[in-house]
Parts: C-alpha cells; sequence; structure tokens
C-alpha cells in the first residue's frame, strides 16, 4: 500500500469554506484519476499558528506506479487550481509513504 500524504495549512478564516470545497470539488476530482483506492482526512491537533489550521489528506494507492501516473500525467492541473483559489492562503507539502508489512 502506498500513502501520497498532502499536509496543508490554510488560514483559520477560510478553514470551513476550504474543507467543503475540498470534499465536494478536490478530492473527488483526484478520486475520478482512478489512480487511489481511498481518501481520508485528519484535522491536525498540534499547531503553532493561530492564523492557520492544518489538515493532512491521504490518498491510498494500490503500487508506485499508479501514484507516478497521477503526479505525471493528472496532479498539475488540480495542484494550480487549488493554488489560485487559496493563493497566498496556504501552504502544502507532499509526502509519499509506503507501507511496511
Amino acid at each position: 500500500m502506498i500513502l501520497y500524504n498532502v499536509t496543508v495549512g490554510i488560514d483559520t478564516e477560510l478553514e470551513l469554506e476550504w474543507l467543503q470545497w475540498m470534499k465536494t470539488k478536490h478530492i473527488p476530482d483526484v478520486m475520478d484519476t482512478g489512480m487511489f483506492n481511498s481518501y481520508k482526512i485528519f484535522k491536525v491537533l498540534s499547531q503553532e499558528d493561530d492564523n492557520s489550521i492544518s489538515y493532512s489528506i491521504q490518498y491510498y494507492a494500490d503500487t508506485i506506479e499508479k501514484v507516478v501516473t497521477y503526479l505525471d500525467h493528472y496532479s498539475a492541473p488540480l495542484v494550480r487550481e487549488h493554488r489560485e483559489r487559496y493563493d497566498n492562503r496556504h501552504v502544502a507539502f507532499r509526502t509519499l509513504l509506503e507501507e511496511v508489512v
């Protein structure tokens, strides 16, 4: 199992609108690529900045090849859409993890 994790810090005043947009638009668009089996959203409880709130969006894939296909063929317009919508109001970083059994 491969986990593609996107951690986003969003301005607190945009939190609810951003979360709704993520649930109804962005995440469905990512899932519609067919590269991931499922996803989860976690709110980060340890916050160091009172002006932003962080979330971890975790996308699960069967193989690294599917994640690479997503990154190579699908992610650019989705990342651009998010960046343009929340320009200067968010930060994001991505992590790729492999399950160890």
